[in-house]
């Protein structure tokens, strides 16, 4: 283990963290809100402890896969760590535990709140919130490779580390000029969507909390309804944009850059990504169609809250709690499918339902036509034994996380579908669940112990697993 690259990472770290905090800072020195010193406390903060960090500059700036999965996961709890300082020091969130359950939910893109009364905090307080989602969605560590030359040539062990899906692969031969590539269309679509929000007559601050929330897929709302009280029109381009920022980034890249729509067009997993989204939409649009005025609403409501779970944002404009069972279990499926790998979106990612889907046919294959070979193939190529494995080593691990996360949190004795949504909305960087933790509820009821549970839940999902766990083996940490 390198730990002078590991420590002098997470240096720049704090520091980007030290100057996105500066942001609500001047949110709240335009709203003239007093709280606003608490972000630049933390901003100095930050500052100052990445300033002493990277002043000292490893000799060796050897990065293999080790110090990367270890330098994201500790980035990602450092970024929750202290992001969550203002929140406690302003008074708006005094116990810490869930000031950093909401930092951690909005860093890692979940949008599960302890807030009951959302619309009581600040603007600076609000706009930090939902601003972190903007942050975590692509990724801080991909930013920071984006901008900064911080080691030689091995980014991609840090890109594999956050990045989520299955598999990891760069745009262009250079991982520096994939991250620009990444977050140069992810600010193209947040500024679009932007832009159309003002048009749907949105202010400034509306809009670009709305944003974040939406690019990240986050889903912190900044009123007590979530976007129920928004227009048809907003509400339409939010459906359709957490639905494209649930999309792999490398489908746009395709698309639009070097621009062989075809190829484009092959990708089974966007398939099959849109044919779930419509699926849905039509099953539970038939299924409450009695619960709304007319179609057009009926369709509006549903095609929003299909978007919103499947991509994981979120986002709510009804209170979906109240749909019939059989929509409710649709929704929760949702969950678990989550968006396409390599988006900002959370789940399991369809991809893998994908390679798990074929090879259990190649299974059913191989039990009738044992002699035969058959080998598992997406959009044409061979899927590697290794892609295979990981993916079924990872249904191993979630399934133990989940249950783990379910058995301890049960202890709070709440009912069942209740921990289940929760923990599901937690792993999934989902939000909302149902019943206690439904759209209209919020997490504040459970224990310290579950919120903790759950923060590292969030941080494991968003890493897809791994990461976290290679922090608690013995093997890491050895020279």
């Amino acid at each position: 283990m390198n730990f002078r690259i590991v420590i002098y990472l997470l240096g720049w770290l704090l520091e980007f963290e030290g100057a996105f905090l500066m942001l609500p800072c001047l949110v709240g020195a335009i709203y003239r809100e007093e709280d606003a010193y608490c972000y630049a406390v933390a901003a100095l903060l930050c500052l100052s402890l990445g300033f002493i960090i990277t002043r000292i500059k490893p000799k060796d700036k050897a990065l293999y896969a080790r110090e990367g999965f270890v330098i994201v996961a500790l980035g990602w709890i450092l970024l929750s760590v202290f992001g969550a300082i203002p929140f406690t020091m302003s008074g708006e969130i005094p116990f810490y535990i869930d000031a950093l359950f909401e930092t951690a939910s909005g860093f890692t893109t979940t949008g599960a709140s302890i807030l009951t009364d959302v619309e009581a905090m600040s603007k600076a307080g609000n706009f930090w919130r939902t601003f972190t989602h903007w942050i975590g969605g692509m990724g801080v560590l991909v930013f920071m490779m984006a901008v900064v030359p911080l080691v030689d040539g091995r980014n991609m062990y840090l890109m594999k580390a956050e990045s989520p899906g299955p598999t990891v692969g760069k745009l262009v031969p250079r991982v520096k000029s994939t991250a620009k590539i990444l977050y140069g269309m992810y600010i193209v679509l947040s500024a679009i969507e932007f832009v159309l929000l003002l048009a749907g007559k949105l202010t400034v601050y509306d809009a670009l909390t709305t944003t974040f929330g939406t690019a990240g897929t986050g889903g912190f709302g900044i009123y007590g309804d979530s976007l129920g009280s928004f227009s048809p029109y907003v509400q339409v381009i939010v459906t359709i944009f957490m639905i494209l920022f649930g999309v792999n980034f490398s489908f746009y890249y395709v698309l639009f850059v070097v621009r062989r729509w075809k190829d484009a067009l092959r990708m089974s997993e966007v398939r099959v990504y849109l044919g779930i989204i419509v699926t849905a939409i039509v099953l539970i649009s038939v299924n409450t169609r009695e619960m709304f005025s007319s179609v057009g609403e009926t369709i509006r409501h549903v095609a929003f809250q299909v978007g919103s779970i499947i991509t994981t944002t979120g986002f709510s404009t009804v209170d979906f709690n109240q749909w019939p069972e059989f929509s409710k279990t649709i929704l929760i499926f949702l969950m678990f499918i989550g968006a396409y790998a390599g988006s900002t979106g959370g789940g399991m990612k369809v991809s893998r339902f994908i390679i798990w889907t074929k090879t259990l046919l190649k299974e059913l294959k191989v039990m009738i036509h044992p002699r035969n070979v058959y080998k598992v193939s997406v959009e044409g190529r061979k899927v590697e034994h290794e892609v295979i494995r990981s993916v079924n080593v990872f249904l191993v691990a979630y399934v133990m996380v989940y249950a783990i996360s379910l058995l301890i949190i049960s202890l709070d004795g709440f009912d069942f579908i209740t921990n289940f949504t929760g923990v599901a909305a937690t792993i999934n960087n989902i939000g909302p669940g149902l019943n206690q933790v439904g759209p209209m509820g919020n997490f504040s009821i459970f224990s310290p112990m579950s919120k903790l549970v759950m923060v590292f839940d969030m941080i494991a999902g968003r890493l897809e697993l791994f990461p976290m766990f290679l922090l608690f083996s013995p093997t890491t940490w050895k020279k």
